[in-house]
């Protein structure tokens, strides 16, 4: 990872001008300029033909998603330059995070596909660059990771260390492939500001991941089973080792009032006359509380085999 601790650093450090919260409305020309340092490293040879066509299949998911014809209004300097460009020129968060999502999943794609020959003459690996995206974002205090594949959400990053990711690195496993496509979107409506489909998502993934451990493990349930009778039935093959249930008499009914019971009540059934508001606040616990609890489901289920 190509990060060095300049001077002007550690001044800043003394000076104590690091931010310590993250922000997620703002992301500086510097850090843009870094970021494509990255992608220049990970890229390595631009003329490449693939690379080229990579880019401008970039180039022309931005225009149609964000409904443009071209992203500079001449194609002056090719498809990745004006990748770049865009990048530094536009405004719109949402649109710097699309092209770092893109670009990050191409290079992250290609080097792991062996009929992708795209990426030639790289000076980095794709973890290598990963590496150094994630470490920029928190280095200028923007909330943002690139995770799985995806740009994710971060509001806590002890709890994304000791959750957030470690649920992500497990849920990797293909068994796991919907549980992690739900909880993926969950992260995805909660950048967006959708809170009440990120709890809906948050359950959907918590009940996927309780089904797929049952499915492994060969335990019956029905395919409509809720997550509280999911539960009932992860209990009753001893998913969670007998002496904890004596011990904590109130494990099992945290679970069952844990992430359903959020999401019943603020996303769940109709809003009646008044339409319901989740706040950002309960949305972000939301996440944070499914993830634990996924993590311990996941490693209860580890420690059976």
């Amino acid at each position: 990872m190509k990060v060095y601790d300049i001077y002007s650093k550690r001044q800043k450090r003394l000076m104590g001008e690091f931010l310590d919260v993250y922000r997620y409305d703002y992301i500086s020309k510097q850090l843009r300029v870094q970021i494509i340092h990255i992608l220049n490293d990970a890229i390595g040879e631009h003329r490449n033909l693939q690379t080229i066509q990579s880019f401008q299949n970039i180039h022309d998911i931005l225009c149609r998603e964000h409904g443009k014809l071209w992203l500079k209004e001449i194609l002056s300097n090719g498809y990745i330059q004006d990748v770049f460009d865009f990048m530094l020129e536009t405004k719109v968060i949402e649109e710097i995070l699309d092209v770092v999502e893109l670009s990050f999943e191409l290079i992250d794609r290609a080097y792991r596909d062996d009929s992708l020959r795209c990426i030639t003459k790289s000076k980095i690996t794709p973890d290598e660059a990963i590496k150094e995206l994630n470490y920029r974002f928190r280095e200028h205090g923007v909330g943002y990771q690139y995770e799985s594949g995806e740009i994710i959400r971060v509001d806590s990053q002890i709890i994304h260390a000791e959750a957030v990711k470690p649920v992500l690195e497990l849920l990797s496993d293909t068994r796991f492939q919907g549980a992690n496509e739900e909880f993926l979107k969950a992260h995805e409506h909660y950048r967006h500001g959708r809170y009440k489909e990120c709890l809906v998502e948050c359950l959907k993934s918590f009940e996927s991941t309780m089904k797929t451990i049952c499915d492994i493990r060969g335990w019956i349930y029905q395919p409509g089973d809720t997550a509280k009778n999911l539960i009932n039935v992860c209990f009753q093959n001893n998913l969670i080792q007998p002496y904890l249930q004596t011990q904590f008499t109130s494990l099992k009914s945290n679970l069952e009032s844990g992430v359903p019971t959020m999401r019943n009540k603020n996303a769940g059934h109709g809003q009646g006359s008044q339409p319901l508001t989740v706040p950002q606040y309960f949305a972000a616990y939301q996440l944070h509380l499914t993830a634990s609890t996924i993590l311990f489901l996941l490693e209860a289920d580890k420690s059976l085999s």
